[in-house]
């Protein structure tokens, strides 16, 4: 397969006097088992070899030490690896003929123009465009192994696509072109373990369809993991989501995964974990492929965990700033009162729901918090009510409304729902950027009234958006031509900045792609970012896998923007 010098060993940092310790330590140990050795079984010679053999045992012994041990951590100088080796334009024809001769179906290998454009560039983000060479159409775990080993062969990048909603341009082409894996085909749902509350499917298929699915069967769970529509398992998992139910059911790097079957960049095919719902057998590899991005190998098949079905409504009631929203929200969250989502949107994000039309109500247009209450009754639910409305009310919210019928409740979270074209109602002929941060909750109202006074003197007409029960927001960029577009890059990288400062992190739930790699030395240290580039040295030595993203540039760190 690989050749052992293609693997990297992971040289832990020790201080020289543990390193010396460990170093005597071995050495003794290995002294005293010679001596039991000797003892025990004497060897029939005139000659004593014994000191030969404590000699050759001792070398080896304290020369793994220090070799494993007894250097400082490799810092990203040191580790500096050579650029992928891919193949030439001759191999990629040749291995599209291969693909061409496995699969012998124009439903599976594509060279079609508006396939490679469709999967190389996105209407969702403005990040730089790059077409793959193929596009490939797998139906089976099968399917995948083989494109997977034709990739090597040829040393062909291998991109995955999912649902094509990522925003941080993670399903890109390469450079040089590559095979784009497209997972749409393989959506089925696999089984339903109601009585475990789990589900097994592949990764084509949404969350969205999932629920419906469970729904249509008269099955009382549901998957609460809820990103943008269209979002499918497998881009879910990879870009580690969330979404406005993460208040009360976390996020993709919780338990909701519970295992996966992957294709390694080897070509074996591994699942990582059994189905039962918690393990302790070794270190949980499932986690691994979580925030991935597909760089470490192919989503072919999930278990995925299920929520019970609760009764829900929806109130919405309005501040005099978002500090006053953002307080409220912190003190109803630790009042532990039944919440499934806190949303925050600002006065422009109310206005422009007035403006685009599609609600049934006029909003006053201050910054306002749109809640979803959970219960197991209609009697839970309403004691919930009365005592966020009396929370509110302390940190001067007013006009709170509470949704009397299913029908209100789903008019009510469908105008929050609808942020992208109600926000881009308030600039004509406008197009928008969407981007999030997350920080501790207590720093999200000061990251907002920043981020809101800095977007403002750049001259930027913008809506902020927030889960403020996790101290997650997005904003809407909004812009008409290049000029305003590079002021609007400007103005995320200050935001992303800002919030990294906050002991925040550049992406709370979009995953980093293209878009935010940069800023992952200034986040996670380099210590941790090289810990991460071993692991995909060790898995994916040939960097095939989605190269690109991810692990940012080292030229990033010196000058991260």
């Amino acid at each position: 397969m690989f050749s052992a010098s293609c693997f990297q060993r992971l040289r832990p940092s020790n201080g020289l006097w543990t390193n010396l310790a460990r170093s005597r330590s071995i050495k003794q140990h290995a002294l005293t088992f010679s001596r039991r050795q000797s003892s025990s079984v004497p060897f029939k010679s005139t000659y004593s070899w014994s000191p030969i053999i404590i000699g050759s045992i001792a070398s080896g012994f304290i020369g793994y030490s220090l070799s494993a041990f007894g250097k400082p951590f490799l810092t990203s100088e040191a580790l500096e690896e050579t650029e992928p080796k891919y193949g030439t334009p001759k191999d990629f024809e040749q291995a599209i003929k291969e693909l061409q001769v496995l699969f012998d179906s124009d439903d599976i290998v594509s060279t079609h123009p508006e396939d490679l454009r469709i999967h190389g560039y996105s209407e969702n983000d403005y990040h730089p465009s790059a077409l793959h060479t193929v596009i490939v159409y797998p139906r089976s775990t099968e399917d995948v192994v083989k494109i997977v080993k034709t990739a090597v062969k040829y040393r062909m990048p291998i991109t995955p696509f999912s649902g094509g909603t990522c925003l941080e341009g993670s399903y890109r082409g390469s450079s040089v072109g590559g095979i784009c894996v497209d997972m749409s085909g393989m959506n089925k749902i696999i089984e339903i373990h109601e009585a475990d509350s789990d589900l097994v499917c592949q990764p084509g298929v949404g969350w969205m369809e999932i629920n419906e699915t469970l729904q249509k069967k008269g099955i009382p769970l549901f998957f609460p993991l809820d990103p943008g529509p269209g979002a499918t398992i497998g881009g879910m998992m990879s870009t580690g989501c969330s979404g406005t139910n993460a208040v009360r059911y976390g996020t993709a790097k919780g338990e909701w995964f519970l295992n996966a079957t992957v294709v390694l960049p080897s070509g074996e095919v591994i699942k990582t974990r059994q189905r039962a719902r918690k393990s302790a057998a070794g270190f949980d590899t499932t986690k691994l492929f979580i925030g991935a991005e597909g760089t470490l190998g192919i989503i072919t098949e999930v278990t995925i965990r299920l929520a019970p079905v609760l009764p829900t409504t929806v109130a919405v009631v309005h501040f005099p700033d978002v500090k006053h929203a953002t307080e409220a929200a912190i003190d109803v969250m630790n009042r532990g009162v039944g919440i499934q989502c806190v949303e925050l949107c600002d006065s422009q994000f109310m206005r422009s729901i007035n403006l685009f039309g599609a609600s049934q109500r006029k909003y006053p247009e201050q910054d306002s918090l749109f809640l979803k209450f959970q219960g197991p009754t209609s009697a839970s639910i309403a004691e919930t009510a009365k005592i966020v409305k009396e929370i509110v009310q302390k940190h001067g919210g007013t006009g709170f409304e509470l949704a009397r019928s299913e029908k209100a409740a789903r008019d009510l979270w469908a105008d929050r729902k609808n942020a992208l074209y109600s926000g881009l109602a308030l600039l004509e002929g406008s197009r928008g950027w969407s981007t999030d941060v997350c920080v501790p909750i207590s720093k999200l109202p000061q990251l907002v009234y920043e981020t809101k006074k800095d977007l403002q003197q750049l001259g930027l007409v913008s809506i902020v958006i927030g889960h403020v029960g996790d101290g997650n927001f997005h904003t809407l960029l909004l812009f008409r031509n290049d000029k305003e577009l590079e002021i609007v890059r400007e103005a995320v990288h200050r935001m992303v900045e800002r919030a990294i400062k906050l002991e925040g992190t550049c992406t709370g739930e979009h995953g980093v792609g293209i878009g935010k790699r940069e800023y992952l030395y200034e986040e996670l240290g380099e210590g941790t970012v090289e810990l991460m580039r071993s692991v995909k040295r060790t898995i994916d030595p040939l960097g095939l896998f989605n190269p690109g993203k991810l692990y940012p540039d080292r030229i990033d760190k010196k000058s991260k923007h």
